[in-house]
């Protein structure tokens, strides 16, 4: 009889996906899955190593199920992804409790280092990721039934300076549109309802498949798709947002009206140490253009303070900018210095303190445009995606709009009416705080 096995997902969507396909691959070979670490023989981590934080916590989970390891409740402990992808080989010698190791390119030979390590040796595959994965590939969804992500491409060509990415997931590689379409039938067909696109950058979908095809051209393709009501769109360059597709998204009701669009900075001498500069238009005319359209499409987007030459003046200009643009999301990050990146070797270092109030700082600041933006929407009826029981209170329903995107956006709670738990059902929204709404299914 094959073994039990438990897997831990750490970091992005993108990786939660390679966790799915690990999983779908793990049961076609005919092992099954537990959800408890206690009822497992074996524990897989597929890790994150983008950024410092990330590290630490991909070593705290896999020294905490190293533990039941100790403990003899089990057998064998495996890694997977960035972080066995970002620091290599020497791993092995430093976290011995580890019986085999999978780099982000091997995802889908799970069962052979289980195989491998099942006959006594300590298997490390890693090499240069070139691997991906289609609609052949088996894949277990643990997203609730209704929502999906679906990967569109893997890896990335862009030179940020301060980005571990392209050496950690290779060169863009964008999945043929027919694959794509082929997977989100299936997933219609299972009872999905939402499709979150995902990539490292959604915007340059098909530039490497040299027919000329566009992110475009794959929207066109998914709307006809029955059963599919929501598509949103998730980390796009600023660069490529292009009139196509802010057209797109206003004359197709299935596509979400949001858009992810990091920015990062909008000073032009950070931007251009970030290997981020833009061109002919500005972050200011970009999200004027945005906004133009009938249609409002709410914006996302996450910015980095403390980069190396972010001066008082720099970081003001970044402050006043978000106090101008009043995004409807924002996520702000402090920059950490990634080894064997060209920002880690830039000087006029900023101070963790100073980097960390104006964090503290932003985020405040944006607090206040958010409520203020949800006070806008009280008494609006507007279409929610019911999820099912609220965790903090099994007296509240929760929900998300189509401006919200799973994970990390706000949430509209739902204290009055009948809700179906993976349904679209219109909400009157009577309150509004900083984050979340609170509405009634009418």
């Amino acid at each position: 009889m094959k073994q039990k096995v438990f897997l831990i997902s750490l970091g992005c969507a993108k990786n939660l996906v390679d966790s799915e396909n690990m999983l779908g691959i793990l049961q076609e070979a005919g092992y099954s899955v537990v959800p408890d670490v206690e009822d497992a023989d074996v524990a897989i981590v597929n890790t994150c190593g983008f950024i410092q934080k990330a590290v630490e916590e991909t070593i705290d989970t896999i020294l905490g199920l190293a533990q039941y390891k100790r403990d003899g409740t089990l057998e064998r402990l495996l890694v997977a992804g960035c972080f066995v992808q970002r620091y290599g080989y020497k791993l092995r010698g430093e976290i011995p409790e580890v019986d085999g190791w999978l780099g982000t390119g091997e995802f889908q030979r799970i069962p052979e280092i289980l195989e491998e390590v099942a006959r006594g040796s300590s298997p490390f595959f890693i090499g240069r990721p070139t691997y991906l994965a289609d609609h052949t590939v088996p894949r277990t969804l643990t997203t609730p039934t209704y929502t999906a992500y679906l990967k569109i491409a893997e890896g990335c060509s862009h030179t940020c300076s301060y980005c571990t990415i392209p050496g950690l997931r290779g060169p863009l590689r964008s999945r043929t549109m027919h694959s794509l379409v082929t997977e989100v039938e299936k997933m219609a067909e299972a009872g999905v309802k939402e499709i979150n696109l995902v990539a490292q950058d959604t915007s340059v979908y098909g530039m490497d498949l040299g027919k000329g095809m566009q992110l475009e051209d794959l929207l066109e393709s998914l709307v006809p798709v029955k059963g599919i009501e929501w598509i949103r769109i998730l980390y796009s360059h600023p660069l490529r947002i292009s009139d196509r597709l802010l057209g797109l998204i206003e004359a197709e009701e299935k596509l979400c009206p949001y858009l992810d669009v990091p920015l990062q900075h909008v000073n032009g001498e950070i931007l251009r140490r970030m290997g981020r500069a833009f061109e002919a238009e500005g972050p200011e005319q970009l999200i004027e253009r945005i906004r133009s359209r009938p249609r409002p499409i709410s914006i996302r987007t996450t910015l980095m303070v403390g980069f190396p030459g972010e001066t008082d003046a720099r970081y003001q200009e970044l402050y006043d900018f978000v106090k101008w643009a009043e995004f409807d999301h924002l996520g702000v990050f402090v920059y950490s210095p990634e080894s064997g990146t060209p920002a880690a070797r830039f000087k006029e270092e900023v101070e963790p303190e100073t980097a960390q109030k104006r964090q503290d700082a932003i985020m405040g600041l944006q607090a206040g445009i958010a409520e203020k933006k949800n006070q806008q929407i009280i008494g609006r009826t507007v279409p929610v995606l019911v999820e099912g029981l609220s965790p903090e209170t099994d007296l509240l329903l929760k929900g998300r709009t189509a401006t919200m995107a799973p994970e990390v956006d706000g949430q509209v709670l739902i204290n009055r009416g009948q809700g179906e738990m993976g349904a679209i059902q219109p909400v009157k929204i009577t309150e509004a705080h900083t984050y979340d709404l609170v509405g009634e299914i009418v």
